[in-house]
């Protein structure tokens, strides 16, 4: 991936293409009144300032001189995602008025869109640079496009090249890069010091499973924990997956990915919090120590749980991780998890469902969600349904069944969590195709609105 920094110039001294944006309506009234040679080449090429869309306007020689950009039926910032894979060699500048809550958006996703996955195979991008006017925190938007990307690049890894072992290097020399403790419990030692679940998911993988916990300090301060399920790849154990739902369980590590992601922005703001991230990281593989339908294990939390299906693991290591959490006195806990295809079915892959018991945390949420358009859907957590996890066997199964598959699993992580507030996403990571400032490929939902309700929360001064 090229250094996001590369795209982005604050010399205002330079020779600057100007990029107009245009809502379709505005941009039918602006061809009304524009010259006849333009407006008659703007209409035999069809452009008509829909969502992302970019049209290069060039002189005789063939030379841009300026570029259009659709924005669709209303301003969306995502729009300008779709600038840096568009525009040729050339430094631009947005002469368009944006509005002032959407400034930093505009230039995230600038950045966003110019990420491309380049470690197997070189995608060689236009030495395009924007500037950036005064008004704009680079150095926040930078932070938050360069962190995403990072997330994205390790759900894009493939499991041969990001396994357990690897995923739990990176991050320990995150935490290192960024000044935080780093707490390591691997293989055995997870049942001596009692995380069973997290041992039973990922013995049989290659590497050892483990639990890293990274702690950026602050003494006095209110304690937030990340906690991110750490899947790096989800054979469905002995319950086999088949092959058409095996194919993207690169991406089961996700959830950790998003962790990883919102524990850097959080860290590079500087925020009054005592900061944990917990990582249980494991490969859910089959062999001849795999866990069994029907073997019944006790978890940290002392609740014991039949094992109906070895391919609902996520919320089995997450359960430990989140007993773990709650122990440690964080008030207020967050947790990313690529958990059920069910969420999918319900909301599709662009629009992670949450739950929380907390309609003050939801309010926040939804309110974050919509500033920093980091599209998010609050779901219930349907109590009536907790019975679908009786068995007669132990004190509940570790499957709820076929119907409300995400809400159940919800329902299943909330057990294990003894916290003031806590949100559980449900995220996909993935992007099935290209959009706007979403490449096709791994993806980092949810983690810009919760950076930003903490950041609201505990900004300092």
């Amino acid at each position: 991936m090229k250094n996001l920094a590369e795209f982005i110039t604050s010399d205002a001294d330079g020779d600057f293409i100007p990029v107009k944006a245009f809502k379709t309506s505005e941009f039918d009234a602006y061809l009304e009144k524009a010259p006849e040679a333009e407006k008659n080449i703007l209409n035999i090429d069809g452009f008509k300032a829909g969502l992302g869309k970019v049209y290069l306007f060039k002189n005789t020689k063939g030379l841009v001189t300026k570029v259009y950009l659709g924005l669709g039926d209303e301003f969306n910032a995502n729009a300008f995602g779709a600038l840096a894979k568009a525009l040729p060699k050339g430094e631009y500048e947005i002469t368009t008025n944006i509005p002032k809550n959407q400034i930093e958006n505009v230039y995230t996703f600038f950045l966003l869109g110019a990420y491309v996955f380049d470690k197997y195979k070189a995608k060689p991008l236009e030495d395009v640079k924007l500037y950036f006017p005064d008004d704009v925190d680079i150095k926040k938007v930078l932070l938050t496009a360069q962190s995403v990307c990072m997330g994205r690049d390790l759900v894009n890894t493939p499991t041969n090249d990001m396994g357990v072992a690897t995923l739990g290097d990176i991050a320990t020399n995150l935490a290192k890069d960024l000044e935080a403790k780093v707490e390591i419990i691997k293989g055995d030692e997870l049942l001596k010091q009692n995380y069973p679940l997290i041992h039973a998911v990922g013995r049989a993988g290659a590497d050892e499973p483990r639990l890293i916990i990274l702690h950026k300090a602050k003494a006095g301060a209110p304690k937030v924990a990340i906690v991110g399920k750490g899947v790096v790849f989800d054979t469905g154990g002995l319950n086999l997956k088949p092959g058409s739902s095996m194919g993207l369980m690169k991406k089961d590590m996700g959830g950790a990915a998003c962790a990883l992601t919102a524990f850097r922005i959080l860290c590079g703001l500087g925020l009054d919090i005592d900061l944990k991230c917990y990582l249980p990281i494991v490969e859910n593989s089959v062999s001849g120590n795999s866990m069994r339908p029907g073997d019944i294990i006790t978890s940290r939390k002392g609740i014991s749980i039949e094992i109906d299906n070895t391919d609902a693991e996520g919320r089995l290591i997450l359960a430990d991780a989140l007993s773990r959490a709650s122990e440690d006195g964080n008030e207020l806990i967050f947790d990313f998890a690529t958990l059920t295809g069910a969420a999918r079915v319900a909301l599709g892959p662009d629009l992670p469902p949450f739950y929380t018991k907390s309609q003050k945390l939801a309010g926040e949420i939804k309110s974050a969600s919509d500033k920093v358009i980091d599209p998010l859907w609050q779901m219930p957590l349907w109590d009536a349904y907790i019975d679908d996890f009786d068995t007669q066997n132990a004190d509940m199964k570790n499957s709820g069944g076929g119907f409300a598959g995400s809400i159940t699993a919800a329902l299943f992580l909330q057990k294990f969590v003894d916290a003031p507030e806590w949100v559980h996403f449900d995220v996909y990571c993935w992007n099935p195709k290209d959009k706007v400032a979403r490449p096709m490929g791994g993806e980092i939902q949810a983690v810009r609105s919760v950076v930003e309700v903490i950041k609201n929360r505990f900004s300092c001064g």
